[in-house]
């Protein structure tokens, strides 16, 4: 049984195979990146390393031959973007022969209006599409996308949100990979959707846990959406990013985010890690 990964090299496709190589010999497991060379750690522990470029489908006909699962994770950039290559993977795992896909996709996708989303819901009609088994591993956030918010924190400032009481499901990106891990390694996932949810909690209750494990006291700033968007420019974001995180913000705060379930317990054996405990790795990894 061979199983492939794409991405390895990112940040959540390289937990994926460092969780993997702890139950699967090294010589069952591929990963297909754009860049071979930032891969040499992989493959100095046994692990087959191909080249793939999702904009270059030629290189996935290779980088996929022989795989019998592989685990899609979602590319970085615009919609447009990230649709056209996930297509190009998906059509070459069908030209592939494999016989099973897990794709990395967005809590509550079928239906979410996050700007995010239409990637996601493109992306898994295509695999849909195919007729090969799947699993569609519907990640809901990462906490480490509030490690901006955290370290300001740190440094003084209050918690700024425009998210009033949306609620959202983080959980640490380790355990998004180790639940993609158990799916793509382990039996009985075919044609199943998993939504992967941490506890929810408010921005509130985040910058509570944020304040304990820190040992004082966070405010936290409730603004509008205008006024959300000035603070991000205030702070140094990149005016091209400052809608995006408006429009996130606005997503939690409709309930986009909000999605209760126990499918991390149902893979991993256990919920998502408790969200002080996973605070505190986190702030420990931050320095």
């Amino acid at each position: 049984m061979k199983l492939l990964v794409t991405g390895a090299t990112g940040k959540l496709g390289s937990k994926v195979v460092e969780t993997l190589l702890e139950s699967v010999p090294a010589n069952q497991v591929a990963v297909s990146v754009r860049n071979p060379e930032k891969a040499e750690g992989w493959r100095a522990r046994g692990v087959d390393v191909r080249h793939g470029d999702f904009d270059r489908p030629e290189t996935l006909d290779a980088a996929f031959a022989g795989m019998d699962r592989i685990l899609i994770i979602s590319a970085d950039g615009d919609n447009d973007t990230r649709i056209r290559q996930h297509q190009h993977a998906v059509e070459a795992a069908a030209r592939a022969g494999v016989k099973f896909i897990a794709y990395t996709s967005l809590a509550n996708a079928g239906s979410s209006k996050l700007l995010l989303a239409p990637t996601h819901q493109a992306t898994e009609q295509a695999i849909l599409g195919t007729g090969i088994p799947y699993s569609f591993l519907r990640n809901n956030w990462y906490l480490e996308n509030e490690a901006a918010g955290i370290q300001g924190v740190i440094a003084g400032a209050p918690w700024v949100t425009s998210a009033q009481s949306g609620k959202v499901g983080w959980a640490l990106r380790q355990d998004y990979a180790a639940a993609a891990a158990a799916v793509l390694a382990g039996e009985g996932h075919e044609h199943t959707t998993y939504e992967l949810s941490g506890k929810l909690l408010t921005q509130d209750e985040l910058a509570s846990a944020v304040g304990s494990v820190l040992g004082k006291e966070v405010q936290v700033q409730h603004v509008d959406d205008a006024a959300y968007a000035e603070v991000m420019r205030g702070v140094g974001v990149p005016e091209a990013a400052v809608p995006f995180l408006v429009g996130i913000q606005k997503g939690i705060r409709e309930g986009e985010l909000e999605v209760e379930s126990d499918d991390f317990e149902k893979l991993l054996g256990r919920p998502a890690t408790p969200v002080e405990e996973a605070l505190r790795q986190l702030i420990a990894e931050l320095g």
